[in-house]
């Protein structure tokens, strides 16, 4: 099968409406290439619309494939708070360890670059 660039142009454009943005990146690791990023619901898609995007990798550590095969049609109010309130969580803490990496990334590079981002001297 011969490769149609307008195929993969109209795949894009679908892509690129679904996530509902045309510069995507996932909140938690910046993946930005649109062959990798979904929808995720923060709080399980029978509890609450509220999405957000996530690469492949990062969307399936987030996500429990039961908690959809579980969740009721028309679920209590406090039920979905809880779901919702959980899926931040979960989501905020993934956030927060990405955060830590790169803080500690940036210090490790103060002594390896030159000002103004870092304090290395200039062709040392």
């Amino acid at each position: 099968m011969e490769y149609e660039p307008k195929d993969e142009d109209r795949r894009r454009e679908q892509a690129y409406e679904r996530l509902g943005t045309r510069e995507p990146r996932c909140v938690v690791c910046g993946e930005s290439d649109w062959h990798c990023l979904e929808g995720h619901h923060v709080a399980g898609k029978a509890n609450d619309g509220l999405a957000v995007i996530l690469c492949r990798n990062c969307h399936r550590k987030q996500s429990d494939p039961t908690d959809n095969a579980r969740a009721s049609a028309d679920p209590p109010l406090l039920e979905r708070i809880g779901h919702f309130l959980l899926g931040l969580a979960e989501l905020l803490a993934a956030i927060v360890a990405k955060l830590r990496e790169y803080g500690r990334l940036a210090l490790e590079g103060v002594h390896r670059c030159p000002p103004p981002y870092g304090a290395a001297e200039v062709g040392a």
